[in-house]
C-alpha cells in the first residue's frame, strides 16, 4: 500500500483489491470534534460518497467502481482509473475535452447533484473517456445557487491553472453544459456565477 495523496479530509492510497489495482480512501479523524460526533460524521460522509459514486453511473457518467466500504474506519476501496488527470494533458487536449467536461457537469446538475470540488485534477482521461472522481464533498441539490458554486470553482481553476487557454476551455465547457441543462437554466446559473464573482470582487474586510 502506497500513500499517494494527503488531504484535509482524507488520505488516498494505492493498493490492491484481490488482484486488481485499487484506491483506498480513508477519512481522517478530526480531533477538534467530539469523538462520537466525529465518528458519525465520517461514517455518514463515507456512506454518502459511496452511494454517489454508484448513483452517477445511472446518469451516464463514468466514475470508479466501488469495491468495498468499511464504516469502522470510514474508508472506501474503489477502482483505480489508470488514466491521466485532465490537469496534466496538453493544452489542445484540455480545450477539446472541455465540452465533454461541461456536459458531464450538466448531467450531474440536471440530476440534482452538486460535485463540490470541481477541479481539472478530478477529471481523468482514460480510454478516450472522461471519468469524474472524488465525490467527497458532493451534495444532493437542485438549487441553481449551488450549481453556480460548482461552475465558479471550475472557472477559477481554469483561470489559475490553465490561464493560457482559459477563454477557449471555458467557452467549450459552457457549450457542453448548456447542451444538458437547457438555455433557460444555463442563463440563470451563469448570472449567478457573475453574481458570486461580483460579491468576491467588491467584498471588504471589516
Amino acid at each position: 500500500m502506497k500513500l499517494i495523496k494527503k488531504g484535509a479530509e482524507a488520505d488516498i492510497y494505492q493498493t490492491k483489491w484481490n488482484t486488481l489495482n485499487a484506491i483506498l480512501k480513508i477519512r481522517k479523524t478530526k480531533n477538534y470534534r467530539n469523538p462520537t460526533l466525529d465518528n458519525n460524521i465520517r461514517k455518514q460522509r463515507t456512506i454518502k460518497e459511496s452511494h454517489t459514486i454508484s448513483e452517477v453511473k445511472s446518469f451516464g457518467i463514468n466514475a470508479p467502481l466501488v469495491y468495498f466500504v468499511n464504516l469502522n474506519n470510514s474508508s472506501i476501496i474503489m477502482q483505480h482509473i489508470p488514466g491521466t488527470p485532465l490537469h496534466d494533458l496538453k493544452d489542445s487536449k484540455i480545450i477539446l475535452l472541455s465540452k465533454q467536461m461541461g456536459r458531464l457537469v450538466g448531467l450531474m446538475h440536471k440530476n440534482g447533484l452538486m460535485h463540490g470540488d470541481l477541479t481539472t485534477s478530478n477529471f481523468i482521461f482514460y480510454q478516450n473517456k472522461l471519468y469524474i472522481i472524488d465525490f467527497g464533498l458532493s451534495q444532493n441539490s437542485i438549487k441553481p445557487e449551488d450549481h453556480a458554486v460548482d461552475l465558479r470553482l471550475i472557472k477559477e481553476i481554469l483561470n489559475s491553472a490553465h490561464a493560457k487557454i482559459m477563454k477557449q476551455a471555458w467557452n467549450n465547457f459552457l457549450f457542453g453544459y448548456k447542451s444538458e441543462v437547457g438555455n433557460n437554466r444555463y442563463l440563470r446559473i451563469l448570472n449567478l456565477v457573475a453574481d458570486i464573482e461580483s460579491r468576491g470582487r467588491y467584498a471588504t474586510v471589516v
